[in-house]
């Protein structure tokens, strides 16, 4: 019983001179203090069958994927999470998703744009043929429950 004593009075001490407040992990939000932001994740979902059934060039494929990204931040440079991603020029998060194929993509996009949420379909041309989307900038919580199913890209 002793031991257990003086074991928990040892514990105590080194509570005492332990600067919580410096550790990141512990660190907790001051009363009225705001949170952090969220992080910020572009989505980027690719049509995989272009790749493993209809033997796209994975060149082309990669291609695909950056015009849908760029054309996303176009179309919503002015969004104001767009702004912050872009500013976050060294730290930006990118997440590649696959859709088995066309009518996946379709339906993801439609799905989309009944949620409310900004996106760009890329669709080849002269070939017309849908290869990908891209969502702006989003935090990752308001997203991600409608990506759930999508893979990542492999």
């Amino acid at each position: 019983m002793r031991r257990v004593k003086r074991f928990l009075h040892e514990l105590l001490i080194i509570h005492a001179r332990t600067d919580f407040a410096s550790c990141p992990r512990l660190k907790m939000a001051a009363p009225g203090a705001a949170a952090a932001p969220a992080r910020l994740v572009q989505y980027v979902v690719v049509r995989s069958d272009l790749v493993h059934t209809l033997s796209w060039p994975l060149g082309a494929v990669i291609t695909q994927a950056c015009h849908a990204a760029t054309a996303a931040v176009h179309l919503h440079y002015s969004d104001p999470d767009t702004q912050r991603y872009l500013a976050e020029l060294d730290s930006m998060h990118k997440v590649v998703l696959a859709a088995p194929d066309e009518a996946a993509l379709s339906g993801l996009s439609e799905s989309l744009t009944q949620a409310g949420v900004s996106h760009k379909l890329w669709i080849e041309q002269p070939e017309n043929v849908p290869t990908c989307l891209a969502l702006k900038p989003y935090p990752r919580e308001t997203v991600q429950p409608l990506l759930r199913k999508f893979k990542l890209f492999k």
